[in-house]
């Protein structure tokens, strides 16, 4: 089974626990963090997201990992994989995602700890492939993708078929990594 914990020089990337859980739940519901979601998520859609994704990563099946900053056992949010659920041209795929709490934006975070979710995608899933996509007003998360050396072709670029038509939010960039022989 592949491993549910990975460490970079300043992250663990962890299974969740129990404890997370109000962590979790203060961090979907930042009005600001969820900015590019339709809405903000309720500690009851936080508890539902933490125990799937402990099952998920149970399982050895792309998950996200709860993130600590390692010198402190601070948790600062989510980084991981995902097996998006609606119909796309890029469809079926694994996407990798992150969303960290705003005190810990700017600092690399997001980039240091997706780089480590990639390794372990190519590595310890043999994953062929992972995408991203975000709304295309998320310029930080735009620029992750770009850190990590993701390609994008802009007729790749969608409209989320979970957002209604005409929202704000439904245009989407999609961003893609091979694995490397």
């Amino acid at each position: 089974m592949p491993s549910t914990q990975l460490q970079t020089e300043r992250l663990v990337l962890r299974q969740w626990n129990d404890d997370d859980l109000w962590d979790l739940a203060d961090l979907n519901a930042d009005p600001e963090v969820m900015a590019h979601f339709p809405a903000p998520m309720t500690a009851e859609q936080s508890a539902e997201m933490l125990g799937i994704q402990q099952s998920l990563l149970d399982a050895g099946r792309p998950a996200y990992f709860a993130v600590d900053i390692w010198s402190t056992s601070t948790f600062i949010g989510f980084i991981g994989l995902n097996v998006p659920r609606f119909d796309a041209a890029f469809t079926p795929c694994v996407e990798i995602g992150w969303r960290l709490k705003r005190d810990a934006w700017g600092n690399g975070y997001a980039t240091e700890g997706a780089d480590a979710v990639l390794k372990y995608a190519f590595i310890g899933l043999d994953l062929p492939e992972v995408v991203a996509f975000t709304a295309t007003g998320n310029t930080r998360s735009r620029a992750v993708m770009e850190r990590l050396s993701m390609s994008h072709d802009p007729a790749e670029n969608f409209e989320h078929p979970a957002l209604p038509v005409g929202d704000p939010l439904a245009p989407h960039v999609l961003h893609r990594k091979a694995r490397s022989r």
